[in-house]
């Protein structure tokens, strides 16, 4: 299968390795990162924001930023959002060889060529020399996360989405990122999903690692759905948390900013800047896509079977549920 996955993802041409009990998957250079992202040292001040990808991530970023900087929208507009809340180890899928690749393709712009060296930059560099309030976005479960962030008490906010929506989402991510560089189609990508031989997989072990963790003080466990059907209550638990209570006042505003629409053509977080450096293809859909529930076009009715025992099956050892 490694064969198989190294083709088919031809954006970490080495492939991947599967660490701890629970088979993690992340791209091999992880084996040379491991001790530096574990012993990373988080702040009480920071806060986290921690998914499986495709689960309102981006969204939620947002939210968390603008609220612990008192809704300043002049500097969320200027900054893009990848600036403010960095990935903390997006520079293990910047494999040397896509590197020198987008190096190449922005040749004679130094701008960009900055851009892709800052993106290679591994977070437990970056961050440490940080000496303001640290946002910090990740796609690593509870287990693979610093010690330190529980232990300091750090804020994190996770949030999980329903996988039918998830593995559609993540599968036109897959398409676009030239960092994943995923050729094959739907159906493949989806055998992938289920057997977890995805990135930050397996899916479910990601989930109860976060729902285990959501009566600690210092996290903050929400769901995409409620995010959907109640934003302004969602956001009225998550200033609460985070320690700075919206006002009545505040909420017309930062909705209209949050709403999809508005969301999606706004070039400080539809990642303009990643497409401008070519790490985007142009072929794929958008970062930002349709921002509700999928439809789920892509979902044979077997495949809803097939997903629905296999939600059932990883499901029996606990009492996480989704939301419909």
């Amino acid at each position: 299968m490694k064969e198989q996955f190294i083709r088919d993802f031809q954006g970490q041409p080495t492939g991947f390795v599967q660490v701890m009990p629970e088979k993690w998957l992340l791209p091999d250079k992880f084996k040379h990162c491991a001790n530096d992202i574990y012993n990373f040292e988080a702040r009480s001040d920071d806060v986290w924001i921690c998914t499986y990808p495709r689960s309102g991530t981006t969204w939620t970023q947002e939210m968390i930023w603008l609220i612990c900087n008192d809704l300043d929208y002049e500097t969320a507009k200027k900054i893009t959002l990848n600036e403010r809340f960095p990935f903390f180890e997006f520079h293990l899928f910047m494999h040397d060889k896509m590197k020198a690749r987008f190096l190449k393709e922005n040749e004679g712009e130094k701008g960009k060529r900055d851009l892709i060296e800052c993106l290679c930059t591994p977070g437990y560099n970056f961050f440490a020399e940080m000496e303001e309030q640290r946002f910090i976005k990740t796609h690593l479960p509870f287990k693979l996360l610093p010690p330190s962030i529980m232990t300091k008490k750090a804020k994190v906010v996770y949030v999980a989405r329903n996988p039918k929506d998830v593995v559609v989402s993540y599968y036109h991510l897959n398409k676009l990122y030239r960092t994943q560089g995923y050729v094959n189609d739907f159906e493949m990508f989806f055998k992938y999903f289920l057997n977890d031989l995805l990135h930050w997989s397996p899916y479910f072990e990601h989930i109860k690692d976060g729902w285990n963790r959501r009566n600690e003080d210092n996290v903050l466990f929400l769901f995409y759905e409620d995010l959907l059907s109640d934003l302004r209550g969602s956001l009225k638990v998550l200033s609460e948390f985070l320690g700075k209570p919206l006002r009545e006042a505040d909420y017309p505003k930062l909705l209209d900013h949050l709403h999809i629409k508005n969301f999606k053509n706004n070039p400080s977080i539809n990642c303009k800047n990643l497409e401008d450096v070519k790490i985007l293809s142009k072929d794929a859909q958008g970062f930002v896509r349709n921002g509700s529930v999928e439809k789920n076009t892509e979902l044979s009715i077997k495949m809803v079977q097939q997903m629905d025992k296999w939600i059932e099956e990883n499901l029996k050892d606990t009492d996480f549920r989704f939301r419909d």
